[in-house]
């Protein structure tokens, strides 16, 4: 009798548990969970939210602008695997989840309103969250399946206590607020295909891929409470990295945000990681002609005096994607700084403006010489 109650009892809490990882990954194609917890790559203590044991938190050097939304990434590995080092693309185990959780700081936490959420141009980089002192709003997890990555939109209820599968996105009006400014805006979160077609590296196959975990946006510093680490080499001493050679041999994008660095180097990193997702040899601009991944050195395809291809409303007035010398006369910069469907660049992932990368990118193309002849 005794055995049998406790066979009993231990099948209950057998069934109280979370399914193990592994499955969820099996199942994640066709029958994802709802609930963003029974992935077990989040916990929220005592009003703070952190990744998972198994997570890494990782920065990038320069970061995609969401709307000046702050961002937690971690990446969580299979006990027993590792990710392969690729000096343009990493190969990951089956298993892998990157998480990426979208946040702002609320202007005034006393008050209780969370729609009025604080503009920051370079955010914090967090490796918890103080959940009195923020507004989650959603987190992206891409998994990597047997049949390749797959893309999940987790959006955070209003006492932040869980997030549900919406693949459909959803929508939040906000304030933004800084020192002089209140701009209300639409944070939009982007539905399961929207993810995709950011993620399509490769278009003909419509194969996605990580975008951020590449050693040219990993190679850098990161302050941790032992000390500034560099993530490459962290990496590789845990043992999630194998191949990876020593970081001064690996590529390395500069910070956008950093005057001290190069400028050209900031502007390419910044249209990098921005653009280049899409305006690559073989992402879903590719016909345009326009390519601004970091590996291209072609001049004319990094838009220099370059005819603009079908945009339609997209080019203006303009006549070249960049005329050097001649910010305002560039169609490149005139997309960045419009938040107008059909004419906005990138065309999803942003609702508002970004001030500081206007300027940076203003400033790159007046420090070019020549100008361009124009028939």
């Amino acid at each position: 009798m005794r055995i049998w109650l406790i066979t009993i009892l231990l099948a209950l809490a057998a069934c109280q548990q979370p399914p193990a990882r592994d499955a969820l990954v099996r199942g994640a194609a066709e029958n994802p969970p709802e609930a963003l917890s029974k992935w077990n790559l989040l916990e929220i203590d005592a009003g703070t939210l952190r990744p998972a044991r198994d997570g890494i938190v990782y920065e990038l050097a320069t970061p995609l602008f969401s709307d000046y939304a702050h961002k937690l990434r971690s990446i969580h590995v299979p006990a027993g695997t590792a990710i392969r080092y690729g000096e343009d693309a990493f190969t990951f185990p089956v298993g892998t989840i990157i998480t990426k959780t979208f946040y702002y700081p609320v202007a005034d936490a006393s008050s209780g309103d969370r729609t009025a959420v604080r503009r920051v141009a370079r955010p914090a980089e967090e490796t918890e969250l103080d959940l009195h002192r923020v507004r989650l709003l959603e987190t992206r997890l891409l998994v990597n399946t047997r049949a390749g990555w797959i893309a999940l939109p987790y959006v955070w209820n209003d006492s932040q206590t869980e997030a549900t599968l919406e693949l459909a996105g959803a929508a939040f009006e906000l304030d933004l607020i800084d020192d002089r400014t209140r701009e209300p805006f639409l944070y939009e979160v982007p539905d399961a295909n929207q993810c995709a077609s950011c993620h399509a590296v490769d278009f003909a196959e419509q194969r996605i891929a990580p975008i951020g975990i590449k050693a040219r946006h990993l190679n850098r510093d990161i302050a941790r409470s032992h000390g500034a680490v560099n993530q490459l080499a962290q990496w590789s001493r845990t043992g999630i990295l194998t191949g990876a050679p020593d970081t001064a041999h690996a590529p390395q994008n500069a910070r956008w945000d950093d005057p001290s660095q190069d400028l050209n180097a900031r502007a390419r990193a910044y249209l990098d990681i921005n653009c280049g997702h899409c305006h690559s040899a073989t992402a879903a601009a590719n016909t345009s002609g326009l390519l601004l991944n970091a590996s291209e050195t072609n001049p004319i395809r990094l838009g220099r005096c370059k005819v603009p291809v079908a945009t339609g409303r997209g080019s203006g007035t303009g006549a070249f994607d960049i005329v050097p010398g001649s910010p305002d006369e560039s169609i490149l910069l005139q997309r960045i700084m419009s938040t107008e469907p059909d004419i906005a660049m990138p065309e999803i992932g942003r609702s508002v403006v970004h001030a500081e990368g206007v300027v940076l990118i203003r400033s790159w193309i007046r420090s070019m010489s020549g100008g361009c002849d124009v028939p």
